[in-house]
């Protein structure tokens, strides 16, 4: 059966014209006639039936079904770019696979461990994406994602399933010179100190503290950050004390530029799963799959000498 799809050239017009809503902008940016753009878009314009711009004495604007249709196939072109990309670069050898990973999680944890998974499966490439909040995979070209969240959060992800890589453990953190030569703090001083918050966990601290029995009236006052990496670098300069996942401190708490402040750790809210459509897998992702559970099952949450943390203290 013959399919209907639109020529790459008049997409590829499409998309430019709609993303500077002009003709000529787009033109310049493809390095072709505005006459050729305009063209181009009305050739799909009338392949469709569909009006996707609307001309006025004062430029163009985009339909509402040009507006949909410019989200839809901006995705598939950036999928079948990358797809093209990677075909080229592997000339056609070895296996790939992409996720979408948060980004601090990505840089401080799972990075650092692809050398040995170059290492192990040299034939394998692995693309990741930084991603904060569940999508749609088939809008992105993804094959899985490692995302931090709660079980009913994972459960909720329409047409995927999860599976637990680890659980996150948290521990107030601080540059050693805010302790001024003391080892650690108790709750209740450390509730006297500036605390760092997580704009995305903004009860963090309340229920840090009361899981120690402590009431802290300014638990939830402090700067803000979106994201951890920006707290680990507010902590390092000093600037007060993060709550931070032990499993993205790892490379600071062993240099000695973090410091556990008030060895106390807390089970958090959210675990760490691996997050993958609800189809049949591609050979890449089982391998990386197996590789990453491998991984996980070895990861240490608690840094040397502190106590994990008992079900009393567990904040679930």
């Amino acid at each position: 059966m013959r399919r209907k799809l639109p020529s790459i050239q008049a997409l590829v017009c499409f998309i430019a014209a709609a993303r500077h809503q002009s003709f000529t902008r787009a033109a310049q940016e493809l390095f072709l006639t505005q006459g050729a753009v305009s063209r181009q878009v009305a050739t799909l314009e009338e392949s469709l039936g569909v009006e996707l711009f609307r001309r006025t004495q004062h430029g163009m604007t985009l339909t509402p079904a040009g507006a949909d249709y410019a989200r839809q196939v901006a995705q598939r072109l950036d999928a079948l770019e990358r797809d093209t990309l990677d075909l080229m670069g592997r000339r056609g050898q070895g296996e790939s696979v992409t996720l979408a990973v948060v980004p601090t999680l990505a840089t401080r944890w799972l990075i650092p461990r692809l050398a040995a998974l170059a290492r192990e499966q040299p034939e394998l490439t692995v693309h990741i994406d930084a991603q904060t909040r569940p999508f749609l995979f088939g809008d992105t070209g993804v094959d899985a994602a490692i995302f931090a969240g709660t079980d009913d959060q994972m459960r909720q992800w329409a047409g995927t399933r999860a599976q637990l890589l680890f659980e996150e453990v948290v521990v107030p953190v601080c540059s050693p010179a805010l302790l001024r030569g003391r080892n650690e703090l108790s709750p209740a001083a450390l509730a006297e100190l500036p605390l760092l918050q997580q704009s995305t966990r903004p009860d963090a601290w309340r229920q840090w503290f009361e899981s120690q029995g402590v009431d802290a009236l300014r638990a939830m006052a402090g700067p803000r950050y979106e994201q951890y990496s920006m707290q680990v670098a507010a902590a390092t300069s000093g600037l007060g004390v993060a709550l931070m996942p032990t499993l993205l401190i790892e490379a600071e708490l062993a240099a000695g530029s973090l410091v556990v402040a008030s060895a106390h750790p807390v089970l958090s809210r959210r675990s760490y799963y691996l997050v993958q459509p609800d189809l049949p897998e591609r050979p890449a992702l089982t391998l990386f799959k197996s590789w990453l559970l491998a991984r996980s099952a070895q990861q240490q949450l608690m840094p040397p000498g502190i106590t994990p943390p008992g079900a009393a203290a567990r904040d679930r």
